[in-house]
């Protein structure tokens, strides 16, 4: 199937359809059903006691998986999630960008299905686990 976007051109399509989160969010990495997406902490993404909010955490996870969506099949700004079940495991570190690692696990014609591992910038361990399902509009 093949990448249908470079890093360059799907961020300026996220930045053109999407300019509410402009800057928070930076595409490391596009393979063949796969995304590494970056999260640019900043204060807004923390909580008290200086770390990284769980819907913080969870906009990385639908992100990521909507970007190796949007690289396999296209412009498609209208793909929406349709489930999530996310695993909180570890506090993520202070002061840190926090990195995505997804893999699409299936790529239908209605439905994508993926796996997401979240980290803090410089650790190995994970802090959060996810898998998510994206629904993907019909050809009109």
């Amino acid at each position: 199937m093949g990448l249908r976007f470079t890093v360059k051109e799907l961020s300026d399509f996220l930045d053109a359809e999407f300019p509410q989160v402009g800057g928070q969010f930076t595409i490391e990495a596009l393979e063949e059903m796969a995304a590494t997406v970056r999260l640019n902490v900043g204060e807004q993404h923390l909580r008290p006691g200086g770390t990284v909010s769980g819907p913080s955490i969870f906009a990385l996870a639908d992100v990521a998986i909507y970007i190796a969506v949007l690289a396999m099949i296209g412009r498609e700004a209208l793909a929406v999630t349709t489930n999530c079940s996310i695993d909180f495991m570890r506090k993520p570190a202070a002061g840190v960008d926090l990195i995505a690692e997804c893999r699409l696990l299936k790529l239908g014609r209605v439905l994508a299905v993926g796996d997401v591992l979240i980290r803090s910038e410089g650790q190995e361990a994970p802090v959060a686990r996810a898998s998510l399902t994206y629904s993907i509009p019909p050809k009109r």
